[in-house]
Formats: structure tokens, sequence, C-alpha cells
């Protein structure tokens, strides 16, 4: 360290919303405290959350956040409260409605007391809207009381189940719903592939890229059929694909976008996904409308992937892949089980993607069905999605999950089904299967069949009707 270089301090900051649109609050505040030097190193999920002691208000949106700073605590406590009134919080009712609160949680070990600020925060450990997101940080620290053994989780889980249960909460867009993974009555997305290159397994050259009234019936068509995000693909990944290049894939995808955003109104409240590996092809397609990215790497073919999707504040996909499509089915050993190290593999591109500035709540896992992958991997992952869900791996719990079954070679195989936009029946399984075991979104080619399958599954396991 530079002798003339501060100390580094690592705090843990609570923030929560009520008032207004609280997720943009709550990235705002964020922002600004990046700008404060105040560094944002990971961050927890997003919990909707019932108030408590002022009960006549809205619901909150909550979480906290793990920062690197060289202030004081007292000079860390004055920042965040400037921001608290730069981004128009007015006090007016103790533990009322407001807009933004930024409460420091702990700093270091320290034990600190001052009229204005007491650390650890006095009443974090019987708060479950706190110790929730502050138990995905750091589970197993404890508190820095002198004799204190007890950790972060094991406080969590001693409390009394809150009712209603905190909702987990992804943002899609501001004209798009959040996705909430763990509330019970949720209905599932369909997400329609839109391929526009020669050469997809089953759809290639199906759609063009310069035909854009073909393109128009084509979208129309999927979001009457029931598609609520449309997944759009300049480059085919199949197994053993070429790469076409990066000019070719934006000539592709680009205005394809942008005619969906600004010719089609019936698309509005629609969510496009920009299926890419490429930085500067989800950068561009983000500027031209599109709201998620769905990197089939995970950011590992191009490192500037993670560090785009920070900076554009785009949810992104994180899939489960091994190598390249052109190397991927030399790469299906895994001797802990599928499910595991999978899961493992997925845990480290969500460290990696934090690490490049991605928020937590703005991250969507999907394993990877028929990626570095063989038959019985696919039915082990269809299978076992809840544990990958729910803690066969600590630190995947709360994500949004994608499946991405549909016309896969395994499905064929299975039916005896050799031409894959023939294999919609068994597609149709997996899709019940990915429901069953409590995936968000269904990436599927079959919108109309997959989205009937979809609201009978629904209302089987979630009850949704």
């Amino acid at each position: 360290m530079d002798a003339h270089q501060p100390p580094m301090h690592r705090a843990f900051i609570a923030f929560g919303s009520n008032v207004g649109d609280r997720i943009e609050m709550i990235e705002a505040a964020c922002r600004e405290m990046e700008r404060a030097s105040i560094r944002v190193k990971r961050t927890s999920s997003l919990f909707e959350t019932a108030p408590m002691y002022v009960l006549d208000q809205d619901p909150f949106i909550n979480g906290v956040c793990e920062v690197e700073t060289s202030l004081s605590p007292m000079d860390l406590l004055d920042t965040l409260q400037s921001i608290e009134i730069g981004l128009g919080r007015k006090k007016l009712i103790d533990k009322g409605p407001r807009s933004i609160d930024l409460d420091i949680l702990l700093y270091d070990q320290q034990i600190f007391s001052h009229e204005r600020l007491s650390i650890p925060h006095q009443l974090m450990l019987e708060r479950d809207f706190v110790l929730r997101p502050l138990s995905q940080l750091i589970p197993h620290e404890c508190p820095p009381f002198p004799g204190h053994s007890t950790t972060y989780l094991a406080h969590l889980k001693s409390l009394a189940p809150p009712t209603p249960f905190p909702v987990a909460t992804t943002p899609i867009s501001s004209t798009f719903p959040a996705i909430h993974s763990t509330a019970p009555k949720r209905r599932t997305h369909i997400m329609a592939i839109l391929n526009l290159t020669p050469d997809s397994f089953s759809d290639g050259g199906r759609h063009s890229p310069q035909d854009l009234d073909a393109l128009t019936t084509t979208v129309r068509g999927m979001i009457r059929a029931g598609a609520t995000i449309i997944d759009i693909g300049g480059e085919s990944t199949r197994p053993g694909s070429q790469p076409v290049g990066e000019a070719e894939e934006l000539r592709r995808v680009v205005p394809a976008i942008r005619h969906i955003r600004t010719a089609i109104p019936e698309a509005a409240g629609v969510a496009i996904s920009i299926d890419t590996y490429r930085a500067r092809v989800a950068e561009a397609a983000v500027a031209a409308g599109a709201d998620i990215i769905n990197d089939v790497s995970a950011g590992l073919l191009d490192p500037e992937m993670l560090p785009t999707a920070a900076r554009t504040g785009a949810t992104i996909i994180l899939m489960h892949m091994r190598g390249t499509p052109a190397t991927m089915t030399q790469l299906t050993d895994y001797p802990n089980g599928v499910v595991q190290d999978v899961g493992r593999e997925l845990r480290d591109r969500v460290a990696a993607a934090e690490a490049a500035g991605v928020r937590r709540w703005r991250i969507i896992l999907d394993p990877g069905l028929g990626f570095a992958k063989n038959e019985p991997h696919d039915l082990a992952l269809l299978r076992d999605l809840p544990q990958l869900r729910t803690g066969a791996v600590e630190g995947l719990e709360y994500f949004p999950w994608l499946m991405g079954p549909s016309r896969k070679r395994f499905v064929g195989r299975l039916t005896g089904v050799s031409k894959a936009s023939e294999r919609t029946w068994g597609t149709a399984a997996t899709v019940t299967a990915s429901i069953a075991g409590g995936a968000d979104i269904v990436r599927v080619h079959d919108v109309k069949e997959m989205w009937q399958v979809g609201r009978v599954a629904d209302a089987i396991y979630r009850g949704v009707v």
C-alpha cells in the first residue's frame, strides 16, 4: 500500500425504499456511493418486505451491500446522509415512508458508539429484512461483540418467519414487471426464440434480419401466442457451430431490435433479450432497446462482457457452459455430479459478475441444458432443479432461473424424433418439468404450444389460474 494512501475499511450498508421507483432509487444510491469513493463490492438480492413498526405504509424493497471505504465511521455516516438528501429523502415520520434509507450495519469488526451512530446497528439482529440479505453476504461470520459466537445465518434461522414472507425481486425494465423468484404464485415467463441466423439447429434461415415486414409479423405472432420475452440471436451456438464475427452479428440484431422497439406498438410491454457472448454486441443491443443480456458463456468468452453489463445496468442471464460451442461436447466430466459442479461453476460466474460491478439483483441463472452436457446430465438438471434453486450449492439462493430445453438433442434421442422442429411433444414434458422445478423463464421455439403447457403447469404447481 502507498504510504500516503489512507487505510481501507470493509463496511456493510443496509438500504431500503418504499416510495416511488424503489429499485431505481436503490440503484441510484449505489451509483452515488461509487461517486463518493465508497466502492460497492457485493450486493445481496433485493427483497420486497412488509413494513415494520409503522404498518400503514407501502411495502419496502430492502437489501444490503458490502463496501470498501477510506472514510471513518462518522464521515461515512455524513456521506450516506448527504446521498439520502440528494436523492430526495424527507424524514417526516420515524420508521415511516422514505424514498431511500441507508444505514451502516458493520464497520470492520469495530464496536462504535456515538449519539448519532451505533455500530453494529442496534436493531439488525431482530430484523429479518436486514439479516436475510446480510446472511447472503457473510452467513458464517459473527457480530463483533465480545464472546459472541452465533453467526448471522444462525440468528436469521432463530427468528420467526415473517408474514408475508420476503419476496426476492429481480428488475428487468421500467415497463416490464420484476421477477419474483420466491413468490409461490408467480407465473412462468415464456421466452420466444427469434434466431436471425441461417444455421441455427432447428430454425436456421427462417427469419431474415433484412425483411422487417416479415419480422413484424413474426414478433406480433409471438406476442399473440403468449411470449413475454423475445430472445434475439445473431449467431448460432449449437454444438460445433462456427462464429460469424462481430460485425455480422451486429448487422443482424441491432436493426431488428430497433425496429421492434420503434415500429411494433404491441411489443412495448415485452422484454427483449439479446443472445450474445460479445460485449460490443450486448452494448449496442441495449442501446437499441434490449432489456436483458443472455450470455451462453456467462462472461467467459469475452472479458469485457461483465464490465459492459455492469455499465449498461441491464439484467444479465449467466448460463453454464464450458469451452466454446466447437469444443463443449468434449467437456462433460462432472466428478461431483452435474448439479454440484454446475452450481459451483455458476457461483464462480456470479462472483466474477459481482467483481465487475454487476448487482446480484440483476442476475438470472441458467444451468445450460445441452451445453457441455450429455443426456443423463440434462435429465438430472431438469429433475434436480429444486436443489439448485434452494441450496444444493450455498450462494445460489434467491436467483431466478431460466431453462432452455426446447427441441434439444436429448429430447430427440428419447423420442426418436430426428427433426428438431418436430420435437414439440417431448419439449412439452421438459417445460412442465422446468416449471415443476421452479423455473421462472422457459426459452422455447413453439410459443403457442408452450404457453398452453405453461398455463396448465402454473395452475398445477403454483396455483396460478
